[in-house]
């Protein structure tokens, strides 16, 4: 090998002819290549013997490798990570200022969720079990992506561990662990143990969630096929919480109660509602952030019309969107031509359908 000084002055002459320079660029480095790492008893045994890369293969396809419903799983990760769980942090300014969400976890799930149903109606129209396979392992990742969420806030790890998908900024987690351990002018800190809370906390958690996302797909669905005055109503009821479902209360209201929310009457698995005061649950605060203005802000009440009808323009222009794009484009993982502009990037009252005139009629 030649000294690296004599190597530099022979490359810094000027060469009358390249013509015998047929070795590639990476063989005048200084450095030595690094070996291969020897290849595993495995592989070389199913590179040279043939009879046992057929039962190798044979023992993949019997465990599900290579399989539709695989193949599928894998296509609706990338979908989830990259067409549907950013939609909150795309548009934070209209779901949060314009919609007035705050910015918690509950928020996030509620805009993710809208975006789930949007791509579960165009999966759902893939060919035979394709669109079965795809919707359920859309929720699938949808959900073990909120369990890792939920317990990254109620079961804080001592130290940052990998997410799921990755960390929204939509939301704030006041119990994630510092990035940082060091503090200016000190010595490091030690981490400190936070509280974990039980997994039945969890597990009632993602029993809540569960019927969110169920009863959003129903109410959207059936406002899918009646019209867009029923749109609205699932827009209301399950984006804005309902806002102003008892009357909107004003500073000289006789009630005096100016503090309501809404309160799921269907119930589930986690209420019983045989048991529930409705009266008393309206005017608790259950730190979703999501009830009644307060008659300060009575005037927020205007807009709803408006936003109401953007929201519905925005479902309406995205499933007409979605349609478009063809099976073999989602089938081939183009995931680009799946992904969902900001509500108000065209204006969604031209994209109304004539729905709400047919239900009116």
């Amino acid at each position: 090998m030649l000294p690296r000084i004599l190597l530099t002055r022979t490359l810094a002459r000027p060469l009358a002819s390249t013509t015998h320079l047929s070795l590639p660029l990476r063989c005048i480095s200084t450095k030595p290549e690094q070996p291969a790492p020897p290849k595993s008893w495995l592989t070389q045994k199913i590179e040279t013997s043939p009879i046992a890369r057929k039962w190798f293969l044979a023992m993949a396809r019997g465990l599900g490798y290579g399989s539709p419903k695989q193949l599928a799983g894998r296509r609706a990760f990338v979908l989830y990570e990259h067409v549907v769980a950013p939609t909150p942090d795309q548009d934070p300014e209209f779901w949060q200022k314009e919609c007035h969400l705050p910015p918690t976890f509950q928020s996030w799930f509620t805009v993710t969720n809208l975006h789930i149903w949007l791509l579960t109606v165009r999966l759902r129209a893939l060919p035979k079990d394709d669109g079965k396979y795809h919707v359920q392992a859309l929720i699938d990742h949808f959900f073990m992506d909120v369990e890792d969420r939920i317990r990254a806030v109620l079961q804080p790890p001592l130290q940052p561990t990998k997410p799921y998908t990755f960390i929204s900024p939509f939301y704030v987690n006041p119990n994630a662990p510092k990035t940082d351990s060091t503090t200016p002018d000190s010595e490091p800190t030690r981490p400190k143990r936070r509280g974990r809370a039980p997994d039945r906390i969890v597990n009632r958690q993602m029993k809540i969630f569960k019927e969110q996302w169920t009863g959003l797909g129903l109410s959207f669905d059936l406002a899918l096929v009646k019209g867009d005055q029923d749109m609205a109503a699932a827009v209301w009821r399950n984006l804005l919480g309902g806002r102003g479902a008892r009357g909107i209360a004003y500073a000289d209201s006789p009630t005096g109660a100016h503090y309501r929310r809404s309160v799921n009457l269907v119930g589930g698995e986690v209420v019983n509602v045989a048991k529930i005061d409705v009266e008393k649950e309206e005017v608790r605060d259950d730190g979703s952030g999501v009830h009644d203005f307060p008659p300060s802000e009575v005037d927020k009440y205007v807009a709803y019309p408006e936003l109401m009808l953007d929201v519905v323009g925005y479902i309406r222009r995205e499933l007409a969107r979605l349609e478009k794009v063809s099976d073999g484009d989602i089938m081939n993982g183009n995931w680009e031509l799946l992904k969902f502009p900001s509500v108000r990037s065209i204006h969604s009252g031209s994209s109304v359908s004539s729905g709400s005139n047919d239900s009116a009629s």
